[in-house]
């Protein structure tokens, strides 16, 4: 065994794939059924022939720059496993930030069974954590895409929220009721310009769907609609929580208060940089000058 992961590590390494070794681990221990940590207690054990070929072929895909996550089937966001494949974006860690700070504004309306809505669901991660995290809270998960709200739905039904989340096919907020608004919109929008998208691994550039990616010229064509458009569906002492990439903070921050919003304020990830924009209804602004 211990031989199969140095040989695997090498090749993984001169393909420049990253933590080579750990990377290594990870598919040895997908295809023996084990827990990683666990091949440290059996490194003395032989593989059968069969067990070696399959290692072999995740290594050589691997090496090829498709997704770790895509060869094991899943991806790990805030605690649960979730489904991934080509048809939704793997979950990345700073999104869990984005969770979090969702999580603690449901906690503190949770009384009054918040209804929240995520804008662009993908595999269904921000839906399923905030359900999974707050029992009363009713979600809303939106996508384009039938085949993303497959995996949303099968990643619902494993961690026993399916019942809890709406699954909404459609474009926008057409794809809702009329009247429809929300106590909490959160939304991990594509936000790369499309120029950029070339430079990026290989493993996103190539794996993740493009529509989840490509955020237009300078990557903030979602954000003006969602300026433009979500206002009325958030309610009074609502709040919208959208992640955003590197050096977009100021543009967002002049955009949305172009648009009247409330700015309240930027988070940050587990990184410390600029991540998450917190925006309250342009309506709390027109109350407050009332008062």
């Amino acid at each position: 065994m211990l031989e199969v992961i140095q040989r695997s590590t090498e090749f993984l390494a001169q393909k420049g794939v990253e933590s080579p070794r750990l990377q290594a681990e990870w598919l040895l221990a997908h295809v023996l059924g084990l827990p990683r940590l666990q091949l440290y207690l059996n490194f003395a054990r032989g593989l059968t022939d069969r067990e070696v070929g399959q290692v072999r072929s995740l290594v050589k895909r691997r090496g090829q720059r498709e997704p770790l996550q895509h060869l094991l089937g899943t991806a790990s966001f805030c605690g649960l496993e979730l489904k991934v494949n080509r048809h939704v974006l793997v979950p990345r860690p700073e999104t869990e930030a984005l969770a979090e700070q969702a999580r603690q504004f449901l906690a503190k309306h949770e009384a009054a069974a918040p209804s929240v809505l995520d804008f662009g669901t993908g595999s269904g991660c921000l839906a399923i954590a905030l359900a999974v995290s707050c029992p009363r809270a009713r979600c809303h998960a939106l996508d384009v895409s039938t085949e993303a709200l497959a995996v949303a739905r099968e990643n619902a039904t494993a961690h026993g929220v399916a019942e809890r989340i709406t699954f909404c096919l459609g474009e926008g907020f057409a794809a809702l009721e009329p009247e429809q608004t929300f106590d909490l919109m959160v939304a991990n929008p594509p936000y790369i310009p499309t120029a950029e998208i070339a430079a990026l691994m290989p493993e996103v550039r190539d794996h993740d769907p493009r529509v989840a990616l490509d955020g237009g010229l300078d990557g903030l064509e979602f954000y003006r609609r969602l300026a433009a458009t979500a206002g009325d569906r958030l309610r009074l002492g609502g709040r919208m929580m959208l992640e955003f990439g590197d050096g977009q903070a100021e543009p967002l921050r002049d955009l949305f208060g172009r648009h009247k919003w409330v700015v309240e304020r930027v988070g940050a990830d587990y990184t410390d940089r600029p991540r998450i924009l917190v925006v309250g209804p342009p309506h709390e602004r027109r109350a407050a000058g009332a008062g």
